[in-house]
């Protein structure tokens, strides 16, 4: 299942998007369809937060729907309507884990800065926006804006002190980020927050791919490409600190709660990286495909 938050008609709607990525099933308008009533959750974030019921909920829709010969008439295509991030507003700051692939460290430093320990910053939840939006360039402020693809969890139910092996247990889903990142800010502020929370720094999507279409989430190939030109590619099994690891670690004394989002780090390949350096410029196009989720496109203010 892949869940989206859209906007069809000026209103905000969750769906579902078909296994060839062409249509969108609108649930509380197929659910009217069926029932008369508009039985579903309004938004991502309640639809988390209902848990196993929510998933037992669609997958009788989804029945429901197939079983109909003209099935393709509860679908809309998927042009007609917009994508937004899959949660629009999230309900507090994002996790980040960074340093989490040795090859992005080492470009970033030495070998001698990788971590022994998870290392965790957040970006406020202003910064979020989604797929195919613009990124602003915020020029009166930085001229060292950065790119990072990274692999993105969604937790599904509320937990503490999760043990590690029990960790998966705890997700819905996963989804895409781009940690966009102003390298001047977080060098100047000597912490990231302000350097990675600027209006429309978090470019997510293009949706949620349920927990049940992702065997292995560390064993998955993650590529970011600037302008058609390959710049990030690796595959998360090279994480130091793998995802169920680092959900264990979060929760050790911290509550996560159902619609939290957990950034897992970004491979090498970064701007910053090179040299000289590849800073994005107005107008540049990111776009981040990682296996099994799809592709999260953007484009840089011009």
């Amino acid at each position: 299942m892949r869940f989206v938050t859209v906007q069809y008609h000026y209103e905000s709607f969750v769906g579902l998007v078909d296994t060839a990525e062409t249509k969108v099933l609108l649930l509380n308008e197929a659910d009217k369809a069926r029932t008369g009533q508009q039985s579903f959750p309004s938004s991502m974030l309640a639809s988390i937060a209902a848990g196993d019921s929510f998933i037992q909920q669609v997958t009788g829709l989804l029945d429901w729907v197939e079983s109909h010969e003209n099935a393709d008439t509860f679908y809309i295509p998927i042009e007609e309507v917009t994508l937004l991030a899959p949660i629009p507003r999230p309900g507090k700051n994002i996790f980040c884990v960074g340093k989490n692939y040795a090859d992005h460290v080492i470009e970033m430093g030495s070998a001698e800065d990788i971590p022994k320990h998870i290392m965790v910053f957040t970006k406020a939840p202003t910064t979020v926006i989604g797929p195919n939006e613009t990124i602003l360039n915020h020029q009166t402020v930085t001229d060292t804006l950065d790119y990072e693809g990274e692999l993105a969890v969604i937790i599904g139910k509320k937990g503490r002190a999760i043990k590690k092996e029990e960790a998966l247990d705890y997700v819905f889903g996963y989804t895409i980020i781009n940690d966009v990142t102003a390298r001047d800010l977080q060098s100047r502020h000597n912490q990231f927050f302000i350097g990675k929370s600027l209006d429309a720094s978090c470019p997510m999507g293009p949706w949620i791919v349920h927990k049940s279409m992702i065997d292995n989430p560390n064993h998955l190939n993650i590529e970011t490409k600037v302008n058609g030109e390959v710049r990030q590619s690796s595959n998360t099994m090279n994480f130091i600190f793998p995802i169920d690891e680092i959900i264990s670690v979060l929760s050790a004394g911290m509550t996560l709660e159902p619609g939290d989002i957990i950034a897992t780090g970004t491979p090498a390949g970064v701007g910053k990286g090179f040299k000289p350096p590849k800073f994005l410029k107005p107008g540049d196009q990111i776009e981040i495909k990682i296996e099994k989720i799809g592709t999260l496109k953007n484009t840089i203010e011009e």
